[in-house]
């Protein structure tokens, strides 16, 4: 028997192969299938029980000022330009004296946690939130910054929260990848920000670009015009046979068996995805409530993917830094915290009307904080030393301001939280701990938190 008649797919030209292979399982064409994109895992018991189930994670890129969202200074206005022994801290670059906020602040909710005008939507839902005011982390500059606050380490090496998320617990809905990120444009350091590095290659992130949110363009190839569901079936089970006897000859090929998952899941997630990734089955009340800017409706397609079963939503807002307020901060801070108040507000109102907001974890902020010394003269410095993250629903003690800044919001020093502790406290809410959740590689065992972290217990229900 010639080898043409052992594989039938042998006879194939290459651009009958690929529009086989490629429109045959929808969603990915063979490229992108060769590249490792991530198939479900099966639902793993946490370590106990979880107090939420899934995440959606909020990202501020750059940097959101914390002394002008929710953690008020008046003591910048009294000492205006002047730069006290407090505030002489290094930073990223040269700033002068200090720089007072231009934001009035207002009690929210019962708790009357005092935040932004600017955020008064978001601040009706203070309630539910817990404000961590003494966050800090390890280097000033972003591409670091931002590699440990998504992935524990300094560097582009080690798997995404989001991954050890998924690693852990695994996927609530076969049909939709277990992690997606969503990040308008083309991402410019993303991809390592939700890799699965050493992980197995399943637990990485399923990159969207929500720029435009017509379904076909986010999930591109999302419909089969050649074949049908069964004749689809037919060839992915003879692909498949295929493969798992090239895998039989290649024991512990993650790379490969990542590939064999993709395309199941590709076949599986053109009958899902095209209903739950299309905004425009909402309500029109539904929609003008969340607003009409992109990151308006990326929170409405969050809300409806973790509905879902996604197990770890990242929502990035802008492609770059956004926060990054070198200069003209008052109006650019304004801007940015009214583009974001409406759909944050809305998609905690619609989690909590839909029962979802006790079982799903809201955490918003960014890689670090900025400075309340002024740089040229109208803007803000990168500020490791302390910034502001919030988390809210699940497992999550409402109405909660936990640890304190100084008197200039310049360094963290009560109750401090490093981003080792925040990632330690969200696997915890999740049911998992932190020190158990393990990867044996290259010699030793790894984890998100590296060799530190605790949980902060003061913002658990």
């Amino acid at each position: 028997m010639n080898q043409t008649m052992m594989n039938p797919l042998h006879a194939l030209s290459r651009r009958e192969m690929l529009r086989r292979v490629g429109g045959g399982f929808g969603m990915l064409s063979l490229t992108s299938l060769l590249q490792g994109k991530p198939a479900q895992a099966a639902t793993r018991a946490p370590h106990f029980a979880p107090r939420a189930k899934r995440v959606i994670f909020l990202f501020m890129s750059g940097g959101p000022s914390q002394v002008d969202t929710f953690d008020p200074k008046p003591m910048l206005k009294i000492l205006e330009g002047q730069r006290p022994q407090g505030a002489d801290i290094r930073t990223a670059s040269k700033t002068a004296g200090l720089f007072p906020s231009a934001v009035k602040f207002l009690p929210g909710g019962e708790s009357g946690i005092p935040v932004s005008e600017h955020l008064q939507r978001t601040a009706k839902h203070v309630d539910s939130m817990a404000v961590v005011r003494s966050m800090h982390t390890d280097f000033p500059n972003h591409a670091p910054a931002l590699c440990m606050m998504n992935l524990g380490v300094l560097t582009p090496t080690r798997p995404s929260l989001g991954a050890w998320t998924s690693y852990g617990l695994g996927s609530e809905n076969e049909n939709l990848p277990s992690y997606i990120a969503l990040c308008p444009g083309k991402p410019v350091v993303g991809p390592k920000l939700w890799g699965a590095a050493f992980l197995p290659g399943r637990h990485q992130a399923t990159y969207i670009n929500n720029s435009d949110m017509t379904p076909e363009k986010m999930v591109p190839h999302l419909k089969n015009v050649f074949l049908s569901r069964p004749e689809q079936r037919n060839q992915l089970d003879l692909v498949n046979q295929i493969n798992q006897g090239h895998l039989l000859q290649r024991a512990g090929d993650d790379a490969l068996e990542t590939r064999i998952r993709s395309m199941e899941l590709a076949f599986r997630m053109q009958f899902e995805a095209l209903d739950t990734f299309d905004i425009s089955q909402e309500t029109k009340a539904t929609q003008q409530a969340y607003g009409e800017s992109q990151f308006s409706k990326a929170c409405l397609l969050a809300r409806r993917l973790s509905e879902k079963g996604v197990r770890f939503v990242q929502v990035y807002y802008g492609n770059r830094q956004p926060w990054d307020t070198h200069s003209n901060h008052k109006a650019s801070n304004e801007r940015l915290c009214k583009d974001i108040d409406r759909p944050i507000a809305q998609l905690l109102t619609d989690l909590k009307l839909r029962g979802l907001l006790d079982e799903t974890l809201v955490v918003w902020g960014g890689e670090f904080g900025r400075t309340p010394t002024s740089q040229n003269g109208d803007g803000r410095d990168h500020n490791p030393y302390a910034f502001t993250t919030w988390l809210a629903g699940g497992g999550v003690k409402g109405g909660t301001i936990h640890g304190a800044t100084d008197e200039f919001g310049f360094t963290a020093i009560e109750n401090k939280v490093h981003v080792h502790d925040l990632h330690a406290t969200i696997l915890h809410l999740l049911g998992l701990d932190h020190e158990r959740l393990t990867y044996r590689y290259s010699g030793r065992d790894f984890r998100l938190t590296d060799v530190a972290g605790r949980v902060v217990e003061n913002i658990v229900a």
